[in-house]
């Protein structure tokens, strides 16, 4: 089977693509953006499924992208599979497809819709991966609070499991968002959504010693003015990016004795959910403090605490 590499080297040798195609894909992401507020990463996703369709399309002698027909999407469809691509890329290609047709059939662009009879493959209901609370303990007690760095990461991890914060929420969170003395910080998720999250005691108490003690060390060595703007900081005065801080999370699951399999880039955000609901939290708060914009997305939790649930009672029910 095709490797990703093997994948992107075959994308690279598709021709470039054309100027109709790219104002085609473009005044559909401004027309999505201005209807639904995706969030970047989420249009940047499906302008590159887009570019890709289209430049496979000019390669293979079809129709351009705009006027492609269903025969031409099962083609490419088929020619993914034989790649080796995940069920998952070719779910969300998939929903791009269906949104992008469904506004060229409303611009008057075509008068069919080719994706109508295309089905998304049948995807496993992936429960995320939670920590114990023991673990969640011996990962935030991991980072060396005597050194900035360490009290950085210390503050970034409590602030992390304190208020379920995706990671790009986290290394994206200007200093103005944080409210110490109200406990309160005000978070920008996806779509743009602003969403206020308490923070709790401990997480309080390690944002405070952060931002008098090992912030204003960080800021020293800061290279640009607009590094003061972000709440955590590298050693440079830059901000941490996304693959940055996973990387700190990694190092520190394996100091804290964590299978680096048990670990992921949500692993903390999924935690603060599940220890939420074995807690007793209420669904609707849950969804809340996510940020989720519908309850079923919150709900797979619920699959996880109901595990627990039965582990209890087999464990503690004289008759289980």
């Amino acid at each position: 089977m095709p490797t990703a590499a093997d994948r992107r080297r075959h994308v690279h040798r598709l021709p470039p693509l054309e100027t109709e195609d790219a104002q085609a894909i473009e005044r559909f992401l401004d027309a999505l953006w201005a209807e639904r507020g995706l969030a970047a990463a989420t249009l940047a996703a499906y302008r590159a499924d887009l570019q890709a369709l289209a430049r496979w399309l000019r390669a293979t002698a079809r129709p351009a992208l705009l006027q492609a027909d269903r025969a031409a999407l099962f083609d490419y469809l088929a020619m993914r599979a034989q790649a080796g691509y995940a069920a998952r890329s070719t779910a969300r290609l998939l929903a791009c497809l269906h949104a992008f047709y469904a506004h060229a059939c409303r611009s008057g662009l075509r008068q069919d819709d080719p994706s109508a009879l295309l089905q998304s493959p049948t995807l496993p209901r992936l429960l995320p991966k939670a920590l114990s609370e023991a673990q969640v303990a011996a990962l935030l007690e991991a980072p060396d609070v005597a050194t900035p760095v360490g009290l950085r990461d210390r503050a970034m991890l409590e602030l992390m499991y304190a208020c379920g914060l995706r990671v790009s929420e986290l290394v994206n969170l200007p200093g103005a968002a944080v409210n110490l003395r109200q406990g309160l910080v005000r978070v920008r998720g996806k779509g743009d959504r602003e969403r206020l999250v308490p923070l709790g005691e401990e997480s309080r108490h390690w944002l405070e010693r952060y931002l008098h003690q090992a912030r204003p060390a960080l800021l020293a060595g800061a290279r640009a003015p607009a590094a003061v703007t972000w709440l955590f900081l590298a050693p440079t005065g830059a901000p941490l990016s996304r693959q940055g801080f996973w990387a700190l999370v990694k190092r520190y699951a394996a100091l804290a004795g964590i299978d680096p399999a048990r670990i992921s880039p949500h692993g903390l955000r999924h935690s603060f959910a599940t220890h939420l609901l074995n807690h007793g939290a209420d669904l609707r708060a849950l969804q809340m403090l996510l940020g989720h914009s519908a309850l079923s997305t919150t709900q797979i939790y619920t699959l996880i605490a109901r595990d627990r649930l039965r582990q209890l009672h087999a464990q503690h029910h004289p008759r289980a």
